[in-house]
C-alpha cells in the first residue's frame, strides 16, 4: 500500500494515523461525491447510494475494534434496505491477505482496498476504525472515529420502517 502511516496506539486499541504527514482538516461534500471500486470490480458512486443511509467503515486486519464491529455491520447490511454499508480496508499488505479475512469473517458488503486517493475523496481517518455516515441527500451526518456498533448507527438513521425488517 502507498499509503505512509505513522500508528500511535490509541485507547481500547485504536490507532491513530498521521497519513502523508498530513492531516485533512476539511470534511468532504457532498458536492464532491466519490468513486470507489470494491474488491470485486464493481463501482460505487455516491450518487448511487442515493436514497439510503450510507455507512463507510474504515477498517484494518489488525484493529481489534475494527473486529469487534464486523458483525454489526453485516447485520445492518443484510436486515436493513435503507442503510448501506461500505467497507475500506486501511493499512493492509496486500490484497490477498484482505481478501482472506473477508472470507474468514464472512462480510457481505463491499470492500473497498483504501489508499490516499480515497481518503482524500471521503475523509481522514486520524484512529481506527473510522466511521462517516452520510443521510440519503448524500450529504455527511456524522463522523465517528472508534469503535462503532448497529445501536449508535440506528440511533442516527432511525428505526426500520414498514417492510425491510
Amino acid at each position: 500500500m502507498n499509503m505512509r502511516a505513522h500508528r500511535l496506539i490509541g485507547r481500547h486499541g485504536c490507532t491513530a494515523l498521521l497519513a502523508s504527514g498530513l492531516l485533512m482538516l476539511a470534511l468532504p461534500s457532498a458536492a464532491n461525491g466519490f468513486i470507489l471500486k470494491d474488491m470485486e470490480g464493481k463501482t460505487h458512486t455516491q450518487e448511487s447510494y442515493q436514497g439510503k443511509w450510507l455507512v463507510v467503515n474504515y477498517w484494518a486486519t489488525w484493529c481489534p475494534p475494527c473486529q469487534e464491529e464486523i458483525p454489526d455491520l453485516i447485520a445492518l447490511h443484510e436486515k436493513r434496505k435503507d442503510i448501506a454499508i461500505v467497507g475500506v480496508a486501511l493499512e493492509y499488505k496486500d490484497a490477498k491477505e484482505v481478501r482472506a479475512f473477508v472470507d474468514d469473517n464472512l462480510m457481505s458488503y463491499p470492500i473497498v482496498l483504501g489508499d490516499d486517493k480515497l481518503l482524500q475523496q471521503i475523509g481522514p481517518a486520524e484512529v481506527l476504525p473510522t466511521t462517516y455516515i452520510f443521510n440519503p441527500k448524500g450529504k455527511l451526518a456524522k463522523v465517528r472515529r472508534g469503535l462503532i456498533t448497529r445501536q449508535y448507527i440506528e440511533k442516527i438513521t432511525g428505526p426500520q420502517t414498514g417492510d425491510q425488517k
